[in-house]
């Protein structure tokens, strides 16, 4: 179930940084949509600690903000990935990443008072 919540979440995510964000484009239908947020939480899933493993001094180093250039890196990546979603600008894509954290976190808080 909490798969499911945050594929949806992630799709969410993605509809509201296209119609919010500039230079942030998705063109496709429902099924692309649920598609995107899938892939994207499938990168977060299996790359993301990974690569949070592999930078962990220079996380540190930076206080935790070099966590936004390893989220932003993978939204590009999807967006390399889906050919619904296309990505203009660095802006654009630091904007998609606050939108999808923010609705990452709220999954995350809600599922946890749900438990």
């Amino acid at each position: 179930m909490g798969l499911l919540i945050r594929i949806l979440a992630n799709s969410g995510a993605i509809f509201i940084a296209d119609r919010v964000v500039p230079g942030f484009i998705f063109k496709g239908n429902f099924t692309d949509l649920l598609i995107a947020g899938a892939v994207i939480g499938a990168i977060n899933a299996l790359i993301k600690p990974l690569l949070k493993l592999l930078s962990f001094p220079v996380i540190l180093l930076t206080l935790g903000l070099f966590n936004i250039i390893i989220n932003i890196f993978l939204l590009v990546l999807a967006a390399n990935l889906l050919p619904s979603l296309r990505i203009y600008g660095i802006s654009a894509a630091f904007w998609g990443v606050v939108i999808l954290s923010l609705a990452n976190q709220l999954v995350t808080h809600l599922i946890k008072n749900r438990e």
